[in-house]
This record gives structure tokens, C-alpha cells and sequence, in this order.
């Protein structure tokens, strides 16, 4: 199994694009302390008493009356109360399931979330190979003022982040001025402790750059507050992280409810329930195709591609639109690898259908993706659809004498027989999840079936997520 160290080190990164490797050689240089780590929870902690008061929750006298449903566009502004505006930097290397999940967390909360970039264009080639891109660049922040100034993780991107001195003039003065500010995976001691912003504040941070903190105020915990300052650990707990931002700008009752909405509340129900069990190893290194359309959830589409990717699956990402250029259900754009006609062009060993409610209707539309599915139902080979589109596969007939599940909001127009209480349900060469939340369970039960749990859990320890040891 692979280390961890071994999973981060930018030197161990091979990324789609030439040019992040070469960057990413020189991008792991940050302080070293001789300390060791010190141990503590491995669940979110508040900091004790200091000088300055901790900070848990930011209160606000009342929450914003604004809940966001899945929609493609932003938080309406119709709430009584300002909008909590937030950055959210983003750079070469940056981990996109943090970027993305804090994006669509905190805009589902209310938050005018700004995503800018700190590169000189607005295109990111992200850790995992997806492109994002920003709405506007970092520069263009300069002389805004900021509720709460939020860093993604991920190598060589909190290195850019640190290097950018815009962003470091931004948070250092947002910090002096007591306003929130937070930092995931590498970014507190890539690009916080250099900045001198991690002064006096117990954090935690990704497991490979535990050492790098001052062994004193280091903590092993999943999410960890320290007056103004949110830290956390990796891709598995940004859910977490930007639940705790999200309490902090509006809220208890609001970050509560939000979770809801993502299906972060189902603990009670089982990983995965697998019927008509049968073997999906190739011999050749699997390629995946996965389509997507302007309203596809961007939680669910780039969960997904990152955790393949992670696992050495060779991932294509095709739109069905006229353009590569995506807007996602929560104003995340994302480009895509190629378009939906080129894509068909070949073979895949598995076609995954993200969710989204209008990106799954357009998909359902599209007569390419239609060919394709059928035939890769014909040809014995593997498909699957999370969130809202299992339905798409029901009208095709896809989902015929097969078990599955699928979001709550549209289980019951299912016809087939679904199962209740699994966050991913297998049914011979056919998978499915509820979606959001679930889907890393789902991306991870691919890599188990594909390559065997040992791969799927070595992925698991990279993104700081709860797997089992042995398969349940």
C-alpha cells in the first residue's frame, strides 16, 4: 500500500498537464520544525482559552432565509440580512474536491463565494487533471473586503497560493482585522505558516504535512477551530470543513440544514449493498467515460473524477453541450476533456452519469449518449448513475429487472426495485448512489470492484477519509 507521504509528494504527482509536474518539484518547500506531531481527537476540537477568544461559531441574530436547492444559479440575495461574501483562491495543483465542495457548501448556505484565481489566466489545471474555471482573478480582490477567506489544499496549488503575494496581502490583513479565514490539506502549513498566519493557533492539516507544524499547537483532528482561524485535513472532511465555515457566516440551524440537503446525515445507512455479484477487472487499465452537461452537480462529477484518477483510471470527460465549457448546478464552471461526439468514438469499460436535476435531463437528451449507453448495456459492460440520474437510465430501460437507488427527490419514480438505506447499491455490472455526500463511497466502491479493496483503501488514506480495514 502506498505511504501517504508517498500519495501527496509532489514529486510522486503525475499530472495531466507537463507543466504542473515541473512546478510541482520545487512547490514542497515550507518550514521544518525538528518537533514531532502531537496527538489529539480524531473529530473537530475547539481550541482552549487563549489571549484571544476561540472562535466556534460566528453568531448571526438571524440566518439567512435562503436555503439554495440545486439550481445553476447562485444564492437569490433575497434574505433580510447582507450576503457573507467569500474568496475562495484557487492556483495550478489546487485539490478540486476541496475547492469545488467549499464553493458549493458555502454558496447552498447563502454565501456570495468568489472564485478567483491566482494564476495570470482564469483556467486552472486542477491537482486531479480538471479543469476549473475562476470568476476573475486575484488581482481584481485586491480592495474587497471579505466575511471569511477560505484556502484549498492540494500540491503544487497551496504553493501557489503561497508564492502569490495579492493573496497574502488579502489574508494577512483579513486575519489582523479578526475576520474568519480558513485552510485545508497542505494549505496551513504550506501556505499559512509561511505567511506567519498560524501563530499561536492549535491546527491541523493533511497527515503528510503534520511534521511541518510546530509540534505544540499541531492537532490530529478532523476539523479544528482556533479563534478565527478553520482548519482541516484533506478531501475526505471538506464536507466537514465547509459545514463548520458555513456555521461560522450563518449558523447552526443553517450549516444543519444545508447538510441535509447534501446527505451528510446518513451514518445510519450502510456503505454499499452489492446483488448478482460478478468480477469487473479488466486486462488493461480501465477507462471510464463520464458525461456531463451545463447543470451537472459539480460536487458529484468532480468527486468522482478525482478519486479515479487517484486510482490510476484512465478518466475521459465529455459534454454533451455544443462547447467543452460547462457551467455547473452551482456556478462552478468546469471544461471538459473533449465533446460527446469525439468521445464516442471509443470504447469504455464503465459510463458514469453524474446527477444535477437539469444536467441529468440533459443528458437524457442527448441521442450520442443514448447510443452509447445502450450499447455499453448490450456489450455486457459496466454503467452506473448517481443523484438524480438513475433516472435517466429508468427511461431507457437500463435499470429493467435491476436493483438501485437513487437522490430521495426522485427515487419514487423509479419502477424497478429500490433499495433503502445504502448509500451505494451494485447490481451485477450496474451502480448506483443517492448522490452528494455519497459519492465518495460510490467512486471508492468503483476503485474496490476495478482493482480490489486494498486500492480502494490506499485512496482512501490520500483523501483523509473512514474506510474499512477489511472488506465488510
Amino acid at each position: 500500500m502506498e505511504s501517504l507521504s508517498s500519495i501527496l509528494s509532489p514529486s510522486s504527482v503525475k499530472f495531466r498537464n507537463p507543466k504542473l509536474s515541473s512546478m510541482a518539484s520545487s512547490a514542497a518547500s515550507v518550514p521544518s520544525f525538528s518537533f514531532a506531531s502531537m496527538a489529539s481527537g480524531q473529530r473537530r476540537t475547539t481550541a482552549p482559552k487563549r489571549s484571544v477568544k476561540p472562535t466556534k461559531t460566528l453568531s448571526v441574530t438571524s440566518p439567512p432565509q435562503t436555503i439554495t436547492t440545486p439550481s445553476t444559479t447562485d444564492a437569490d440575495g433575497s434574505s433580510s440580512l447582507p450576503s457573507k461574501k467569500v474568496l475562495v483562491p484557487i492556483g495550478f495543483g489546487t485539490e478540486e474536491m476541496e475547492a469545488v465542495i467549499i464553493v458549493d457548501v458555502l454558496r447552498r448556505a447563502g454565501a456570495n463565494v468568489t472564485v478567483a484565481s491566482v494564476e495570470p489566466q482564469l483556467e486552472v489545471e486542477a491537482y486531479g487533471g480538471t479543469k476549473l474555471v475562476a470568476d476573475t482573478t486575484i488581482a481584481a480582490c485586491s480592495n474587497q473586503i471579505f466575511d471569511l477567506v477560505a484556502l484549498p489544499g492540494g500540491m503544487p496549488g497551496s504553493a501557489r497560493l503561497r508564492d502569490c503575494e495579492i493573496l497574502k496581502k488579502i489574508t494577512s490583513k483579513h486575519a489582523e482585522e479578526n475576520r474568519l479565514y480558513g485552510a485545508i490539506c497542505a494549505a496551513p502549513a504550506v501556505t499559512l505558516l509561511p505567511w506567519g498566519l498560524l501563530r499561536r493557533k492549535q491546527t491541523t492539516c493533511h497527515p503528510a504535512f503534520m511534521d511541518k507544524l510546530p509540534t505544540f499547537w499541531a492537532v490530529k483532528s478532523n476539523i479544528q477551530v482556533s479563534g478565527g482561524l478553520t482548519t482541516s485535513r484533506g478531501p475526505g472532511t471538506s464536507f466537514e470543513f465547509a459545514l463548520c465555515l458555513a456555521e461560522q457566516l450563518f449558523g447552526e440551524s443553517v450549516a444543519k440544514e444545508v447538510a441535509e440537503l447534501l446527505l451528510v446525515c446518513a451514518d445510519n445507512e450502510s456503505r454499499k449493498e452489492e446483488f448478482n455479484s460478478v468480477e469487473w477487472s479488466v486486462d488493461h487499465n480501465p477507462r471510464v467515460l463520464i458525461p456531463v452537461a451545463n447543470g451537472s452537480e459539480d460536487i458529484e462529477l468532480v468527486t468522482i473524477v478525482d478519486i479515479l484518477r487517484r486510482a490510476k483510471v484512465d478518466v475521459v470527460v465529455a459534454s454533451v453541450e455544443k462547447s467543452v465549457k460547462i457551467l455547473a448546478s452551482r456556478g462552478t464552471r468546469i471544461v471538459a476533456d473533449k465533446l460527446i461526439g469525439e468521445a464516442a468514438e471509443s470504447i469504455y469499460d464503465l459510463i458514469i452519469l453524474p446527477g444535477g436535476i437539469s444536467g441529468a435531463e440533459r443528458l437524457n437528451k442527448s441521442r450520442i449518449l443514448k447510443k452509447l449507453l445502450k450499447e455499453q448495456e448490450s456489450a455486457g459492460r459496466i454503467y452506473g448513475a448517481v443523484c438524480c440520474s438513475p433516472e435517466v437510465l429508468h427511461r431507457q430501460g437500463l435499470l429493467k429487472d435491476k436493483k438501485a437507488t437513487a437522490h430521495p427527490s426522485v427515487i419514487s419514480t423509479l419502477t424497478n426495485e429500490v433499495v433503502n438505506g445504502a448509500k451505494v447499491v451494485i447490481d451485477g455490472k450496474l451502480i448506483t448512489s443517492r448522490g452528494l455526500a455519497t459519492v465518495t463511497e460510490f467512486a471508492l466502491a468503483i476503485v474496490s470492484k476495478l482493482f480490489g479493496h486494498a486500492r480502494a483503501r490506499s485512496v482512501a488514506e490520500g483523501l483523509v477519509y473512514d474506510y474499512p480495514r477489511k472488506v465488510i
